[in-house]
């Protein structure tokens, strides 16, 4: 247990460095005419988010959910890999990835790294890293909670993401090849893209 209360709180460090980066970003994003879409749903993904990493470390103390290996090396293997998925995504992004859904007029979109393969690569690596990190310790009922409310949240988010596309101006010799930039889960938990190619996840 207490080894797998240190990966959450290396995971707790993961999302601090995210919000850190994001508000950087937002700064290069507003200081070039960004508007912000979403605002209203963004609390609540910072509190799915939060209660996600809270769960994980209650629910396996307080039910006495024990380490299965099978499932929790398993567990263990793919939420390494969203993480990957995550950073792939931050990365590919640059300065034009955020936590919040920050659409700058006039740019391209991103069709390089992950977005050459999905449409939100963003938020397949929230949809598995929810699931996947509670049951590193068998808190199963905390992966079901989670998937379930960030499956509402993400219909909301994505639905954002592509109002702001359609409203904001996208130069017409790259909207017909490029894919969406997409987001993840934000507060550590999703994240928009400010490029009028939209954020999770």
């Amino acid at each position: 247990m207490s080894l797998y209360l240190l990966l959450l709180g290396l995971v707790a460090a993961e999302r601090i460095a995210e919000l850190a980066v994001a508000r950087r970003n937002a700064r290069w994003s507003l200081a070039r005419g960004a508007r912000e879409y979403g605002r209203g749903h963004y609390p609540a993904m910072v509190a799915l988010h939060t209660a996600l990493l809270v769960g994980c470390a209650v629910e396996p103390w307080a039910a006495g959910r024990p380490f299965v290996p099978m499932l929790g090396w398993s567990a263990l293997a793919l939420a390494a890999l969203a993480q990957g998925l995550r950073w792939w995504c931050i990365t590919t992004l640059g300065p034009r990835w955020n936590t919040r859904v920050l659409v700058v007029p006039g740019l391209p979109l991103v069709a390089g790294g992950p977005y050459r393969l999905l449409r939100h690569p963003n938020y397949v690596a929230v949809v598995v890293e929810g699931a996947a990190l509670p049951l590193v310790h068998s808190a199963w009922l905390t992966a079901a909670a989670f998937t379930a409310l960030n499956a509402a949240l993400l219909t909301v988010r994505i639905r954002c993401e592509d109002t702001a596309l359609t409203t904001a101006p996208t130069p017409t010799t790259h909207a017909a090849t490029a894919k969406p930039t997409g987001t993840t889960a934000g507060a550590g938990a999703g994240a928009a893209a400010t490029s009028p190619a939209g954020p999770s996840a």
